[in-house]
């Protein structure tokens, strides 16, 4: 689904990534996890098209999407939720929601964006309960939903996710981690950058490590979360009490 070969990124004379290389296969989560400034959110924003890639190459599926608009990459298959949401705070829920899909309105596709919401409401009951009312005064775990919502009102392939359990209470995250689980399963291939590496890799399938702008390590979900290194740079002594008690059928 996605393939990123030796990219490198800047910010001005501020060497951003190095030489990164990553895949992600079709109906997977991947997450990718590491310290603050580790490059996380560069990889996403590169491949979003967001920022220039000054060397590399990046392919979704058979499509070269180095240097192509934010706009046309979306219109590839690939949406993005940023980190901290970033929703349309004055509009109302479902405003916020049509949005996600303005290219598909360009298209006369009417009919399936409404389905398509009707899927959003039942995967979100709370976004129909409050779709009139405005995006700024929802509470923050129901504003990530409709941030995953919106953008999946595009009909992405590939879903990135940037930090999405970022100021949620734990129970909070635990229903976001079990929405993201039930997207794969639907059929949407996952890329995640998460602070919180034990709530993302329990639900992963691989992962990959950054540091200081380069991949350090990758492997199954499994074998990081049982790597001494990992446990104690970011998972801390305390992440399988985290999971306790979370609903794995």
């Amino acid at each position: 689904m996605l393939r990123v070969k030796n990219l490198h990124a800047h910010y001005g004379r501020i060497k951003a990534l190095e030489n990164v290389s990553l895949h992600v296969y079709s109906n997977e989560i991947v997450s990718l996890i590491g310290a603050n400034g580790a490059g996380k959110t560069t990889i996403l924003n590169a491949i979003s098209g967001l920022i220039p890639c000054t060397q590399g190459e990046i392919y979704c599926e058979k499509t070269k999407i180095n240097n192509l608009s934010a706009e046309k990459i979306v219109a590839v298959g690939i949406s993005q939720v940023p980190e901290g949401r970033q929703i349309f705070a004055p509009l109302t829920v479902l405003e916020n929601l049509e949005l996600g899909a303005y290219l598909r309105f360009k298209k006369k596709e009417k009919d399936s964006i409404r389905e398509d919401l009707e899927g959003i409401f039942r995967l979100f009951p709370r976004l129909e309960e409050r779709n009139k009312q405005i995006a700024g005064t929802l509470s923050g775990g129901e504003q990530q939903m409709l941030a995953i919502g919106r953008a999946l009102m595009a009909r992405p392939k590939l879903l990135l996710l940037d930090e999405p359990s970022m100021g949620l209470a734990p129970l909070v995250t635990k229903d976001i981690m079990n929405t993201i689980s039930a997207l794969r399963d639907s059929g949407v291939t996952i890329l995640i950058v998460e602070q919180n590496a034990q709530a993302s890799l329990k639900i992963s399938d691989r992962g990959y490590v950054l540091e200081t702008g380069r991949v350090i390590l990758q492997g199954s979900s499994v074998d990081l979360l049982n790597d001494s290194d990992v446990k104690r740079a970011y998972l801390g002594k305390d992440y399988k009490t985290f999971w306790e008690g979370r609903d794995t059928n």
